[in-house]
């Protein structure tokens, strides 16, 4: 099945991965409003350590942000293991992602991401398998629910994690509703270097478009950063100033697709490298064809 994408920013924004530090509070309503006070224009709300939102609350998150023009994403439970051996934490898996995407739903966020699988020495197609069979209930039980956010299972940065670029452009062309989060510095990390100049990134991006067709570069969800990784893959995120991290080709890749969507950054001091490639991008986007 292909994909039909039911949001389609006109641009590429840039924003945080979770309440931003300038923010007064630690609140997402407050992050909203931080956001918005930097100039950004999204914000990534973080499940990571849980699904936990009122009702309320989340009505007060979508009013802010509406009012404000600023773009949610939200982030999964960091416990999700689809392919885990125990049927409990398989079936905790499927949960936790069901639970972000009804936390997004009410939040007015258009797009949910997760770590979909570790491989646990199985072979990649036979977990391949077990993560499509997943997603496709899980797409079965958000679809009865009527609820219509992109499921985003993200490019991991660890070669024993499921989810390279192949096997989530193979997900996103077999079920409706499914798309990749493209994490670049994963990218990146999970080849230990590799995968850090213009030509990989506008290959990463052709291949996107050649899989799941141009306008899918339309509304693309990315996560950037610096990042420190080993021969295993990553291993912690840094400010982009202290890794070797190409950013500034990667938004050249970006532009040059005229990508649009939302571009997450996960540094450490999220709120400055977010801006930092913000601006970059609105130097060079006049110069670029």
């Amino acid at each position: 099945m292909g994909n039909k994408s039911k949001t389609r920013p006109s641009d590429l924004r840039f924003g945080t991965a979770g309440v931003p530090p300038s923010s007064k509070k630690a609140d997402s309503a407050s992050g909203v409003e931080a956001v918005a006070a930097l100039g950004l224009s999204a914000m990534e709300v973080e499940f990571v350590y849980g699904v936990r939102i009122k009702d309320e609350i989340a009505a007060k998150v979508r009013s802010k942000a509406e009012e404000l023009d600023i773009a949610l994403t939200c982030h999964g439970p960091y416990y999700i293991n689809l392919n885990s051996k125990e049927p409990k934490i398989r079936t905790a898996s499927i949960k936790r992602i069901l639970d972000t995407a009804r936390a997004a739903d009410k939040l007015g966020a258009h797009s949910i991401t997760f770590h979909a699988a570790f491989y646990l020495k199985d072979n990649p197609a036979k977990v391949h398998r077990v993560v499509h069979d997943s997603l496709v209930r899980i797409m079965e039980t958000l679809d009865k629910e009527d609820i219509s956010v992109q499921v985003r299972p993200e490019l991991t940065g660890k070669p024993s994690q499921y989810g390279d670029l192949e096997e989530l452009l193979a997900l996103a062309s077999e079920i409706e509703g499914v798309w990749p989060c493209i994490d670049f510095s994963h990218y990146h990390a999970r080849y230990a270097g590799e995968n850090n100049s213009l030509e990989d990134f506008e290959r990463a991006l052709s291949r996107y478009s050649k899989v799941l067709g141009k306008k899918a570069l339309d509304d693309l969800h990315l996560h950037v950063s610096g990042i420190a990784y080993t021969p295993k893959g990553e291993r912690k995120h840094l400010q982009l100033k202290d890794s070797d991290m190409n950013y500034r080709d990667l938004l050249r890749a970006l532009k040059k697709a005229s990508a649009g969507g939302v571009l997450i950054c996960e540094s450490p001091d999220t709120e400055r490298d977010a801006l930092l490639m913000q601006r970059f991008f609105l130097r060079i986007r006049k110069y670029v064809h």
